[in-house]
Order: structure tokens, then C-alpha cells, then sequence
């Protein structure tokens, strides 16, 4: 199989394409074509022809694809060994975490609501593990409103929403719905809009601001 290979990287040469193009061609390394190929002698023209060729816009363009690629696979892969530093979460855990969150992004006015607001679906759903499983709250107790723009399709994004939190459409309020003066309604950057999630429960939200204050003093 090796010696057609061989056979063919020749005739390629031959023709004028270059090793990465032979390689590429026949899904056989670099280093492969270039053994076989190191004693075709290419013309002055064949010569001129791929030295312009490696500095053509289209290649450029296509080593740096190809490049960024590459670096995104390394740090994909790096980072998927790094989350395998990640143990187990517990219940402990997910207070703490939720906690943490609720300190960045949680309502800390005392209107007898406690209440998160975001638009990234992965930290609305820990945060929904943590009113379910740590705060005890019950399905029918939750409620949830969304802000999105009005290019945005309302329906869609409270589908998905629903769907994220595991809150009925029955206890959504109605979705606001505004124009984006900054964008001119042109750009969709947050496809689904923001959600609310609240619960009218003021001893839950002492209860959260409570454990807020003893992680912080554990903290300083």
C-alpha cells in the first residue's frame, strides 16, 4: 500500500502540487510525502508557482484558520483536564455555590422576594438546584418573568425558559418586551432575553442573606 502511495506522491510532485497538498490529498503525513518525494526536481516555473502560492491570501488565510483551530483544540483539551479536578458536588457544596451566586446576582432589597436574575441557562439551573434541594422551595411556589427584545421571538424564549427551570408557562408572568436603543434593534446577542426567578418568601430570603453574612465573615 506504502509503495502506491509512493507511486502517486510522485506523480503529484511531478505535476507541481506541493507536500502539504499531496499529504492533504492523500491523507498521508508530511513526512511521508516528503521521503518520497525529495528527489523529484520541480521546474523554475513549478518552483515560482508555489512560492506564490504559500504567500497567497487564500493560504494565509487558511494557516490561520487552521492555527486557531489548533489552539482551540489545546485549550479544550487542557481545560477538560483540569475539570476532572472538579470532585463530586454534594449537597453542602451546592449551598455554598449558591450561595455565592445569589451574592452576585441575587435581589438583596427586603420586598419579602427572594430572586436571581440572568441569562445564562447553566447558572439558572444550579441556582434551581439550590432553591429545590437546599432551600426546600416547591415546584408551585416558584415564579418567573422575562425581559427580552422585541425583535426576539416572546414565545420561543418562554418555551426554553420553561424548560431550563422546570417552572410551568402558568407561572410566568407576562414576558416584557423592549427595544434596544443601544443596538437599534439590530443585533440578537441574547436570543432567549433574561430570566427572573422568584419566590415570595421572606424567611427564605433572610434565610439566604443570613448564610450570605456567615460566608462572609468566614471569608474575612
Amino acid at each position: 500500500m506504502s509503495s502506491e502511495f509512493k507511486q502517486k506522491s510522485i506523480s503529484l510532485r511531478i505535476k507541481g502540487y506541493s507536500v502539504r497538498e499531496i499529504s492533504n490529498m492523500l491523507s498521508v503525513s508530511k513526512g511521508s510525502v516528503s521521503t518520497w518525494v525529495r528527489n523529484v526536481v520541480l521546474t523554475s516555473e513549478q518552483k515560482l508557482y508555489l512560492k506564490e502560492k504559500i504567500h497567497s491570501p487564500e493560504v494565509v488565510e487558511r494557516r490561520r484558520q487552521s492555527r486557531l483551530q489548533n489552539e482551540t483544540k489545546k485549550k479544550e483539551l487542557f481545560m477538560s483536564e483540569i475539570s476532572k479536578e472538579i470532585s463530586k458536588i454534594d449537597k453542602e457544596m451546592l449551598k455554598m455555590i449558591g450561595i455565592a451566586i445569589y451574592w452576585g446576582e441575587g435581589a438583596k432589597t427586603m420586598k419579602g422576594m427572594a430572586r436571581i436574575s440572568n441569562s445564562d441557562p447553566v447558572l439558572i439551573k444550579v441556582m434551581m438546584r439550590f432553591f429545590r434541594e437546599v432551600c426546600n422551595i416547591s415546584g408551585d411556589r416558584f415564579h418567573a418573568h422575562i425581559h427580552i427584545h422585541s425583535r426576539n421571538a416572546t414565545r420561543e424564549a418562554e418555551d426554553y425558559w420553561s424548560i431550563i427551570t422546570g417552572i410551568p408557562l402558568s407561572q410566568f408572568y407576562k414576558t416584557y418586551s423592549i427595544k434596544s436603543k443601544s443596538s437599534k434593534n439590530i443585533r440578537n446577542s441574547l436570543k432567549y432575553g433574561t430570566v427572573d426567578v422568584g419566590v415570595c418568601d421572606t424567611k427564605m430570603l433572610l434565610r439566604i442573606l443570613g448564610w450570605l453574612e456567615g460566608m462572609k465573615k468566614q471569608l474575612i
